[in-house]
């Protein structure tokens, strides 16, 4: 079953959930939270209904209009309430980052009605998990830690911060794996740029880099496709080859010894077809049953794994009008 385009440039949204249906365990909270009690409709009861309308389908193929969700996502966002092309990986953020909210506030209105587990209004606390984690969290976050070592003294300081989704810088003719190693390059704060050290209680050169602390259950890695040109005054597109594995093996760089490594699967991609952020097309192509589909809007049809090499970028820069992957998810084999 597929999405259909509706009224206006709706693609950038039915990528992200046809991409995100695809993420299993996301999926599977979405279906569940769908069979709780009913709330008052909010972007995530929107979603739940969408997402059980497909699941529940007696015919073997469709399109199911995504009226009432894209009705609901105008109404709370400004941004998205126009017929124009937005950007997918902005939509992606604002609907992780919404439903996590809604549910931390479901809680607390339980909380408040004394309704948590087992009687107790602590019961969260108990084991371990802060009252603020919701299952968004639980899938989607990981944690980098930023640290910055003092030349002068060694005194390291680190600060840590999670995500939902990772941004990576592209260059041409590079991987996933190198992109990802450029995140964690370690960079020199001299000169202007002095870091501020509370040790020595002066400014001085330091060496600073990012890490990744915690990997996520599903990695969402949004790879910076667009860039803004001072000269043209506008965001153009870099439409780099960027390789992207079916299989991705990523080293915990924080040096936590009990969890060195995790094997990642490619479950779904949001590809960017076209010259612009904002114009152009969104597709997704997504894992099902152990082969590929590809959804374009209310078309849908199996590709071969060798196909995605065509969605990698391009190797020469003469052309931007470019299909290649913009958002990449991975899930985690354990």
């Amino acid at each position: 079953f597929t999405v259909e385009k509706l009224f206006g440039n709706t693609c950038y949204c039915n990528s992200v959930l046809q991409a995100l249906y695809f993420c299993r365990p996301f999926r599977e909270k979405i279906l569940a939270y769908r069979s709780q009690p009913r709330r008052k409709e909010n972007l995530l009861t929107c979603l739940a209904d969408l997402f059980h309308s497909i699941a529940n389908q007696k015919r073997k193929v469709g399109v199911i209009p995504p009226k009432k969700f894209i009705t609901r996502l105008r109404k709370e966002n400004e941004l998205f309430d126009n017929y124009m092309q937005q950007d997918a990986h902005e939509f992606l953020n604002y609907l992780l980052n919404t439903i996590a909210d809604l549910l931390q506030e479901e809680r607390k209105q339980d909380k408040q009605n004394g309704k948590l587990a087992n009687g107790t209004l602590d019961s969260q606390k108990s084991n371990g998990t802060p009252p603020a984690t919701t299952w968004v969290h639980e899938i989607f976050q990981g944690t980098l830690t930023n640290e910055t070592r003092c030349l002068t003294c060694e005194t390291i300081s680190s600060k840590d911060e999670d995500f939902l989704d990772l941004s990576v810088d592209v260059e041409q003719n590079t991987s996933i794996t190198h992109c990802l190693r450029g995140f964690s390059n370690t960079e020199t704060l001299c000169s202007e740029y002095k870091y501020y050290c509370e040790e020595c209680r002066s400014k001085q050169e330091a060496h600073k880099r990012m890490r990744v602390k915690k990997l996520p259950m599903i990695l969402a890695l949004h790879l910076k496709r667009f860039k803004y040109m001072e000269q043209l005054q506008r965001y153009t597109k870099l439409s780099y080859r960027v390789v992207f594995p079916l299989e991705l093996r990523l080293f915990n760089t924080s040096g936590d010894a009990t969890n060195p490594e995790r094997l990642y699967d490619l479950v779904a991609v949001v590809v960017h077809c076209g010259s612009g952020p904002n114009r152009g097309h969104y597709i997704a192509i997504v894992k099902s049953h152990d082969f590929w589909l590809l959804f374009d809007d209310d078309i849908v049809e199996k590709i071969d794994a060798q196909a995605i090499e065509e969605f990698y970028g391009l190797t020469s820069e003469i052309s931007k009008n470019s299909e290649s992957g913009y958002i990449l998810f991975y899930q985690s084999r354990d």
